[in-house]
């Protein structure tokens, strides 16, 4: 009877303690995963109204990867020779015409860099909420840093980087910063998933501007309050504007895009970029 006791006892605190452990174990990108299977998170991106952008600098380059496969970004150049340059990270749409166009945008207006725009999907690009959310549980974390390996191999050891995203972008724009070492100067992420994992926050080698909204329901306050206090345990840079708004507010493509927030966002990012990347 004892031991029948002794076992009935041990094996809720085993279970307990193994779910513990698979939850703490969980990275942020496995998190935004599965947020993508969330029919509430999915909600909150309204299909992208139709655009076409018709480059007017950019171009499409190729580069090669680790994984013996060809990696892919619209590069903008800026119009001087510099070693300054700007990742620019889709959301979960991919690598559409509207982020085609924000990365002249930010090219004209943070003026001597050179801006690339990564393809973390290999030329898909979603045009239903369903067909986002498809891709991101399908695209394989080794295949994208495998082309983000190959982006920095492409612009070389002595170049100084800034990173951006939006939604799933906004994640890996601070992983790409993390993968990046010394050569990031500056990271700006836009309701991404956070990383809290102080271990892997340790390396991290530029300050952040997180950007977030109060009403986001997948990249929660609570999680940037997460975030902010890894960061302050390994003394890192960061700062943080919530917006009162929803995930995706500075969309352009978003029916529901908040302009007023929007506009200030960007203000704020040129001027976090002018002041790490471009000093």
């Amino acid at each position: 009877m004892k031991t029948l006791l002794i076992l009935v006892l041990f094996l809720p605190l085993s279970v307990s303690a193994q779910s513990a452990k698979s939850c703490c174990s969980t990275s942020s990108t496995e998190q935004f995963v599965m947020l993508a299977s969330d029919e509430k998170f999915k909600a909150t991106h309204e299909e992208p109204a139709p655009f076409n952008f018709v480059p007017q600098r950019g171009k499409f380059v190729t580069f090669k990867t680790s994984d013996g496969k060809d990696g892919r970004a619209f590069e903008v150049n800026a119009p001087s020779e510099t070693n300054k340059y700007l990742f620019v990270i889709h959301e979960w749409w991919g690598l559409n015409d509207y982020i085609q166009q924000e990365g002249e945008k930010l090219q004209k207006d943070l003026g001597n860099v050179n801006v690339l725009a990564l393809d973390l999907y290999d030329s898909k690009v979603a045009t239903t909420r369903e067909e986002a959310a498809k891709y991101v549980r399908e695209v394989k974390e080794e295949r994208i840093r495998a082309i983000i390996k190959g982006v920095l191999d492409y612009v070389g050891p002595k170049a100084q980087i800034g990173t951006i995203g939006w939604c799933f972008g906004g994640g890996w724009s601070l992983q790409t910063a993390l993968m990046a070492g010394k050569r990031v100067s500056a990271c700006v992420v836009y309701y991404g998933m956070p990383e809290t994992d102080v271990e892997k926050l340790k390396t991290l080698n530029a300050p952040v501007l997180g950007i977030f909204g109060e009403q986001d329901k997948g990249i929660t306050p609570a999680k940037v309050k997460e975030f902010e206090a890894a960061m302050t345990k390994v003394h890192k840079k960061l700062t943080v504007k919530m917006y009162d708004a929803d995930h995706a507010f500075a969309n352009p493509s978003n029916p529901k895009h908040d302009k007023a927030a929007s506009e200030d966002a960007y203000k704020r990012t040129v001027e976090f970029m002018q002041k790490n990347l471009l000093k």
